[in-house]
């Protein structure tokens, strides 16, 4: 994920750079990361359904150990 956001900030300076200001950039860059953070969207707890990178809120870069609903073990 972090090497995703090291390309999409690259590109979009790299663009900035040569041509100008682009949002087509920027839109390329967010379509990177939608990209590269899709499969944390799908790491669901088998029981209740509820995402294990969501705190509130926020979103963090490492899941749960416990689920926050129905503290099912997400480790197994």
């Amino acid at each position: 994920m972090i090497a995703a956001l090291v390309i999409a900030v690259l590109l979009v300076v790299g663009v900035d750079r040569f041509f100008g200001h682009s949002t087509i950039a920027f839109a390329a860059a967010i379509v990177l990361l939608l990209i590269a953070n899709a499969p944390m969207l799908r790491f669901n707890c088998p029981q209740c359904g509820k995402n294990a990178f969501f705190r509130g809120i926020l979103v963090v870069l490492w899941p749960n150990r416990n689920c926050t609903r129905c503290g099912h073990d997400l480790d197994t």
